[in-house]
């Protein structure tokens, strides 16, 4: 926030040299459309420095849901489904972010396509496709833990605030162009307003960054731990996913980065964790919630 202040305090600096220099006044040079330009200015700043309230994250995220529920039908399965959010209450209840405004929610989508999406306020969505990759209740918790982690590390909020400051900074670079007179730039920006639409676009089209994937994996570790799960549950369900890489096109392996560049982090990181022996009462449930599909 400081560094945005300083950049606009310096370029709103050189207008006012530059009206010095060009023997305008300052009543010339703060006409109507720069003082409209600085509102809007002022306003994009005040946004990027706003915190999105646990309230607004979870309507973001219902917004984001939503968006994506029109492009896949959900899978009408609820013993499946109630599977998987008990999963997820056992992953949440052991991390450092338990509760959120309305709770974490899991729902199937009826798809063979292999993905998995996190919206903000704790909405996770499974393709069908994705839970047919899992062997056993380990994996199948090691995807719900990495899309865990990016709601809990709030990736899909950084990239709505960094946003705001792009905003910011460029109804700052547009005051400028407004006070000096040039007309070939004469189109007032927009203050910043949640696109969800870009946010539905980065989760399906475009990916998080190659860091988040890798951060969202190392939570998924330590959720796993946390909860009692073998971290190699991770590990296997990567190993899944490269052998399906070949012949599963689209999905998570058009925005995530290759199942060898996370199965050499999760090997480097899931080391430090125990080894847990999985008992028959997953094995057992694993096979009588997720067969048929």
């Amino acid at each position: 926030m400081k560094k945005i202040q300083k950049v606009i305090a310096t370029a709103l600096f050189s207008v006012f040299c530059f009206g010095t220099l060009s023997a305008f006044s300052v009543e010339n040079i703060i006409n109507e459309k720069t003082k409209k330009s600085a509102k809007n200015t002022n306003e994009a700043l005040l946004k990027a420095a706003e915190e999105i309230t646990p309230e607004e994250e979870y309507y973001i995220g219902r917004a984001v849901a939503a968006q994506i529920l029109t492009r896949y039908k959900p899978l009408n399965n609820q013993q499946l489904q109630t599977y998987l959010n008990r999963i997820c209450s056992t992953l949440v209840i052991n991390s450092s972010k338990p509760e959120l405004y309305n709770g974490y929610h899991v729902m199937v989508l009826d798809s063979s396509e292999v993905n998995a999406f996190a919206t903000p306020g704790g909405h996770i969505l499974l393709t069908k496709g994705i839970i047919k990759c899992t062997e056993n209740e380990e994996e199948l918790a090691a995807v719900i833990a990495h899309e865990i982690g990016h709601i809990q590390l709030q990736h899909a909020l950084k990239a709505i605030k960094s946003t705001r400051t792009k905003a910011a900074l460029t109804a700052a670079g547009q005051t400028v162009v407004y006070a000096v007179g040039n007309e070939k730039l004469d189109e007032m920006v927009d203050t910043f307003n949640a696109d969800i639409g870009e946010i539905v676009n980065t989760m399906t089209t475009n990916g998080y960054s190659k860091q988040q994937e890798f951060d969202a994996d190392n939570a998924a570790l330590a959720l796993l731990a946390a909860s009692g799960y073998d971290t190699d549950g991770l590990l296997g369900m990567l190993n899944e996913l490269k052998k399906n890489q070949d012949v599963a096109a689209g999905g998570m392996y058009t925005t995530h980065p290759s199942p060898d560049n996370r199965i050499r982090n999760v090997k480097l990181r899931g080391s430090k964790y125990p080894i847990v022996k999985t008992t028959q009462a997953r094995v057992n449930r694993y096979k009588a919630n997720v067969k048929g599909l």
